[in-house]
């Protein structure tokens, strides 16, 4: 095809912008309105797949459906059948700017200011596009796919082929698509959710302040290590690392909470005072911060429990100490052996009793670790597995089932959890949670 041909007798073309197999993108004047337009073209041809038919057609319906003035508009969508080019071409508004790879590639360095602003305005396009009825997942963000005008604040999200709405997933499969590097772990299993853009927006923003493509950085357990190609401040880092977390679970889950965690910082003043009649020991400076947990103390569960241990080991001494004076010689042995096991609950039981009565938790964060250890009558025992560096706290979260709320404090891939159990009020949740919110500089994230 040559540019001096038209498409239909509107469609005039200036110049192709990108080719890859079975599809164009090119640059046409609409001779109706004299406006510039972008077609992209799916031809019919060897390689052609009926998967890509499907694609095509969603982006035609979801662009349709999009009013946004940093999306390209919806204008037209017809089948071709020409000599030249036999398929379907879809035709959208004309957006000037360079892509910011392209600008990337041309030398530009974005400075944390310039990354944070544009971060702000991809995170407002996808409020929009996940806020839509269904929501609407793009899958495919990358720097490619952002659009710079002629100032930061004016960016574009292009590139809708990939789309996917939640509504279209449900009762068949979906296709696996986006871009290696930008792809957050659950795409490649076959799922997409609003989260999802989150990592792709994290991992481009990455490359900007990096200059480096996301997969040629060094990773650990399934995480990008950027923060030492980065000159980044401690704040936006964290945000980063909370972007593009692995894990869904603890990924910054919408658009509208990752706007929020950037734009407001934390507050260091406390709001929330200890709620009377708390025994929880709190103790914080500028290096550490020690919170003692109280033993759960008397409760009727532990009423039962007690009542039961006693009638559980007394009825064992008493067997084992007659089987011992009765048992004919050599069948001592037998009967200790057996008892052992009977034994060993019964010990767990009194355990469990005195550490409900007696036994306290204590959660210790300094610049190093955080470390958590059990004491009871005067001993301490440190909880190994419960050793983590303190670079590795990265997020809190307070879920709530009825009356009873739990804080998480996640530590790369183990959690420290406080009140569980029911021992401690959801009022004293909340105080502990705006504590150490406060003193890590990390967002709470409500469940």
């Amino acid at each position: 095809m040559n540019y001096s041909d038209r498409l239909t007798s509107r469609y005039e073309i200036q110049q192709q912008l990108a080719k890859k197999a079975g599809r164009k993108t090119l640059l046409a004047r609409d001779l109706k309105t004299e406006a510039l337009v972008v077609i992209k073209l799916l031809s019919f041809g060897i390689d052609f797949e009926w998967e890509a038919l499907k694609l095509f057609e969603r982006e035609a319906e979801t662009l349709k459906a999009l009013s946004h003035p940093a999306i390209p508009k919806y204008l037209d969508f017809f089948e071709l059948d020409t000599p030249y080019t036999k398929g379907f071409a879809l035709v959208q508004s004309y957006v000037e700017g360079k892509s910011i790879e392209t600008e990337l590639k041309a030398g530009r360095r974005f400075s944390e200011a310039e990354v944070k602003q544009l971060a702000k305005s991809v995170l407002e396009i996808l409020i929009y596009l996940h806020g839509q009825k269904p929501p609407v997942i793009h899958r495919d963000l990358k720097p490619s796919n952002i659009l710079l005008g002629d100032r930061i604040e004016k960016i574009y999200l292009v590139d809708f082929g990939s789309v996917q709405t939640l509504a279209s997933k449900e009762g068949g499969t979906m296709t696996v698509v986006g871009t290696y590097g930008y792809m957050p772990p659950e795409q490649f299993g076959d799922r997409a959710v609003p989260a999802s853009d989150l990592y792709s927006l994290g991992t481009t923003l990455i490359y900007l302040v990096t200059g480096i493509h996301p997969a040629d950085l060094p990773h650990k357990d399934g995480k990008i290590q950027f923060e030492s190609v980065a000159n980044l401040s401690p704040e936006f880092t964290r945000w980063l690392k909370w972007m593009i977390e692995p894990n869904l679970d603890r990924r910054l889950s919408s658009a509208r909470e990752a706007l929020a965690a950037l734009e407001q910082p934390v507050n260091i003043v406390p709001i929330i005072s200890q709620p009377f009649g708390s025994k929880i020991k709190l103790h914080q400076d500028a290096n550490s911060v020690e919170i003692l947990l109280p033993s759960k103390g008397f409760s009727p569960e532990i009423l039962s429990l007690s009542l039961f241990a006693i009638a559980w080991n007394s009825f064992l001494v008493f067997w084992l100490a007659s089987a011992l004076i009765t048992a004919p010689m050599g069948m001592n042995l037998f009967f200790a052996l057996f008892s052992l096991p009977f034994l060993g609950a019964g010990a767990s039981m009194v355990w469990r009793i005195l550490s409900a009565l007696f036994g306290k938790v204590r959660i210790t964060i300094d610049p190093q670790q955080i470390t958590r250890s059990y004491e009871m009558f005067g001993f301490r025992f440190k909880q190994p597995r419960h050793q983590l560096p303190r670079q590795e706290i990265e997020k809190l979260a307070i879920a709530s089932f009825g009356n009873v709320s739990r804080l998480t404090i996640w530590a790369g891939t183990k959690k420290y959890e406080l009140g569980n159990d029911g021992s401690i009020s959801p009022s004293e949740i909340d105080w502990l949670a705006q504590e150490l919110s406060a003193w890590l500089e990390i967002p709470i994230t409500k469940q």
